[in-house]
């Protein structure tokens, strides 16, 4: 199910990528070989790669090393370094006003990266073997909570000068995995208002993030301005009735909705394939996300356990604040829709810790069947 639900979104990525990236003008059609010979079908291979590397990769004995010098304690140094390269002139990609991107030039051309996709994704595994690591003394304190979540807030705010979004997702997600793994709650409820005066901080040092919350307050107070985006989406979320335009027949991608490749694509999938393949894109969601809990909760390795929670947590949140922005019912946050909206690092980098989940089901199917071998022997 996880395999099928993850093939599904990255075709459907795919082709509303495509669809969303037509133009009038004198550019080539889109035909089936300018699917598959374009980037994002690159993507799709390099995705499915990954999932399948991880797969069988040897996670779990990387999670449950005891051993500090073998611990993923290199994910953080490695994370910041990727990180803190946005702010390099040399190599920062700036989109839109936002540098969150790394830019490699390879013969031939380049290609960019976005360094916060691996500062999330680490971020699960390093607060995964934390929890377990820590066994009881997770319910310290300072001992506990404090020191598994310092970390995870020196990443989550390097990442926060840029995206305030993903450092708000990697904190959340973080807090999650460590009240699971035996935090105490009342233990978090102390460092909430710290959080939220972090946050409020995070939102007043950067104008555009204001008027972001007042459009969403009122986007027709603005409708030219502030408001403009969250209104263009709403409109092609509405123009797409029960079955939609059709695919490729969209009138919102033609200069109307801005970032509809990317974090504002389920707009376009609503008008082109309507209430149909709106609620098509949240079933395979919802598919994925009940297929890996089916397999987390049968899981006996806690750090594996906790990992994937954390997988789970990632993409779920993910992609609601993603249909919350584009609908209107949440502000409009720079912050992609898992396996759908156009990237290829979110779109590796996700497909690689599905593929945790699939070898942890395989490794769990294995150790049933050994279980029962005895049993049927004697019988």
């Amino acid at each position: 199910m996880i395999i099928l639900c993850a093939l599904s979104l990255l075709c459907l990525g795919v082709v509303m990528v495509q669809s969303a990236g037509l133009s009038v003008g004198d550019t080539a059609p889109i035909s089936v070989a300018s699917i598959v010979l374009s980037r994002p079908m690159a993507y799709f291979a390099l995705s499915l790669g990954a999932m399948l590397v991880a797969s069988w990769a040897p996670t779990q004995r990387f999670l449950e090393t005891r051993q500090l010098s073998r611990s993923p304690i290199w994910i953080l140094p490695v994370a910041l370094t990727l990180c803190l390269l946005v702010y390099l002139p040399a190599l920062s990609h700036e989109v839109n006003g936002s540098a969150r991107w790394i830019w490699l030039n390879i013969p031939g051309g380049g290609f960019s990266i976005q360094p916060s996709e691996f500062g999330k994704w680490g971020a699960i595994a390093l607060v995964a073997w934390f929890g377990a690591f820590r066994g009881e003394h997770i319910k310290r304190f300072r001992g506990g909570l404090v020191l598994g979540l310092a970390p995870i807030v020196l990443l989550a705010g390097v990442i926060m000068l840029e995206d305030l979004g993903t450092a708000v997702l990697i904190g959340a997600v973080a807090v999650v995995i460590l009240l699971a793994a035996g935090a105490r709650f009342w233990h978090v409820l102390m460092l909430t208002p710290l959080a939220v005066v972090t946050l409020v901080v995070g939102v007043v040092v950067e104008p555009y993030r204001i008027r972001r919350l007042t459009a969403f307050v009122d986007p027709y107070a603005d409708p030219a301005g502030a408001g403009y985006h969250a209104i263009q989406s709403m409109a092609a979320v509405a123009g797409g009735d029960g079955f939609g335009r059709g695919l490729g027949f969209g009138l919102q991608k033609f200069g109307y909705l801005p970032e509809d490749q990317t974090d504002f694509i389920f707009a376009i999938i609503s008008e082109e394939l309507g209430i149909a393949g709106a609620a098509l894109v949240i079933s395979l969601y919802l598919g994925l996300l009940w297929s890996g809990w089916t397999i987390v909760r049968r899981e006996r390795s806690g750090a594996m356990r906790l990992l994937g929670l954390g997988i789970l947590m990632t993409i779920g949140l993910q992609a609601f604040i993603n249909l919350a922005a584009v609908t209107g019912l949440g502000p409009t946050k720079g912050i992609a829709l898992p396996l759908i909206s156009s990237g290829g690092t979110g779109w590796v980098l996700t497909a690689a810790f599905l593929g945790i989940l699939v070898g942890m089901d395989r490794r769990q199917t294995r150790q049933e069947s050994s279980a029962h071998q005895p049993s049927a022997a004697l019988a």
